[in-house]
């Protein structure tokens, strides 16, 4: 590694995306450094909620889901029309047969300190101010502040991962812009501490919800995760129309929660948060995810899924790919040789989801946007529970 590097590979987000690229470049031999804005443990607006494609990323990494903190689910219970449903995750043997759930607020602190476990250099309340790039526009590095100091410090790197999240501030410092044809999603949600749920191994989809003011079908689903902690994440997404226009979803939630069952004790005497909300970039919004030095991982290159709103698994699978990419660039001298490698980072990304996120996207424009999910929740469906099945692989994305 030339003097003039402050590491081989920076990465910037310790987010679910950047910790899980550092661990595994870790554990390659690779000289990482991680860059966070934030201290922990930090809040983020989320579901919670882990499919078994996403659970099977935190195994890859050695991570003891066993541990308190962790919630097991077996399956899903679907609400549509007065009718309910119990999905189980099938067992394929490709991965596991159960999901998770797990705050953020110390999910991704956990996952920052393995990350170091693994090898990586973390800098916290470290905020990235920009790129940069040397003088054929290649990315070499960025620009960074840190609490009490607004005198910026430059760390270099031959390669850079950006895991900046929905912001995407390092991939439009750079000129990347974002697909507007891809589908952007709005998502709110609320803690509330009951122990209605106490011995649920579910996780509750509801897929009926009407838009306040309007009467429409929500144009997307809503949730309730429990956790272990004695919580449930009560939430509900929707992918705005451009001809029917945004969803209020603040008054469509306290529409939603009015109507739950008294029993769940679910009002504002058992409130545990504010009601946040926050966008969801999906569909892979912004492609080709590699160019002049720089990777896009996780949120920052939109990879949030057009089928159901997860990005959890995604940008930990995405994080994976990128590792392998850049361990394997670096045992090439600087060139077209190391280009040659890196910029197979996306046509990997593209050989595993392209179908999946290429289909998601035209159903999320020409179904969830316009209907909801009820036309995929019917009565013919919700009465056959081989169809289920099929649905719940599809949506997990359990099925390659």
């Amino acid at each position: 590694m030339a003097a003039e590097y402050d590491a081989q590979v920076l990465v910037i987000g310790a987010g679910p995306a950047g910790s899980s690229a550092a661990v595994h470049l870790a554990r390659a031999g690779v000289d990482v450094l991680l860059l966070e804005k934030d201290a922990f443990p930090r809040d983020k607006v989320c579901g919670d909620g882990l499919t078994p494609r996403g659970v099977h990323q935190l195994l890859r990494m050695g991570i003891d889901t066993t541990t308190p903190g962790w919630r097991r689910s077996r399956g899903m219970r679907l609400y549509c029309d007065g009718r309910q449903m119990d999905v189980e995750w099938p067992t394929i043997g490709r991965y596991p047969d159960f999901g998770l759930t797990r705050s953020r607020h110390d999910f991704d602190e956990l996952l920052a300190n393995h990350a170091q476990a693994s090898g990586a250099r973390l800098l916290t309340e470290t905020k990235v101010t920009g790129p940069v790039t040397d003088t054929t526009g290649r990315v070499v590095g960025v620009t960074a502040t840190s609490r009490g100091s607004d005198e910026p410090v430059t760390y270099r790197a031959p390669i850079v991962i950006a895991a900046d999240g929905a912001s995407a501030r390092t991939a439009l410092a750079t000129g990347w812009q974002r697909d507007p044809r891809t589908p952007l999603a709005t998502a709110a949600r609320r803690y509330y501490r009951t122990d209605a749920f106490a011995k649920d191994e579910l996780l509750h989809l509801w897929a009926d919800l009407s838009c306040a003011g309007t009467g429409g079908t929500l144009p997307g689903y809503g949730w309730l995760f429990p956790l272990a902690d004695g919580r449930v994440n009560l939430g509900l997404g929707g992918v705005p129309h451009h001809q029917h226009g945004n969803t209020d979803l603040r008054a469509t939630f306290r529409q939603w929660i009015s109507r739950l069952p008294a029993h769940w004790n679910l009002d504002e005497t058992t409130e545990d948060s504010p009601l946040r909300s926050a966008a969801l970039p999906m569909g892979l919004n912004r492609r080709p995810q590699y160019r002049r030095g720089l990777l896009l991982i996780g949120d920052s290159a939109g990879m949030v899924s057009p089928w159901t709103g997860e990005g959890i698994g995604q940008a930990m699978e995405a994080a994976a790919i990128a590792a392998d990419t850049v361990t394997l660039a670096l045992t090439r001298t600087p060139g077209p040789g190391r280009e040659q490698v890196l910029r197979n980072y996306p046509n990997e990304v593209d050989r595993r989801w392209n179908r999946y996120y290429k289909l998601g996207n035209t159903v999320a424009e020409q179904v969830f946007s316009r209907f909801g999910y009820r036309p995929l929740l019917n009565r013919h469906l919700m009465n056959s529970p081989a169809a289920v099945g099929v649905l719940t692989r599809l949506f997990a994305h359990l099925s390659s």
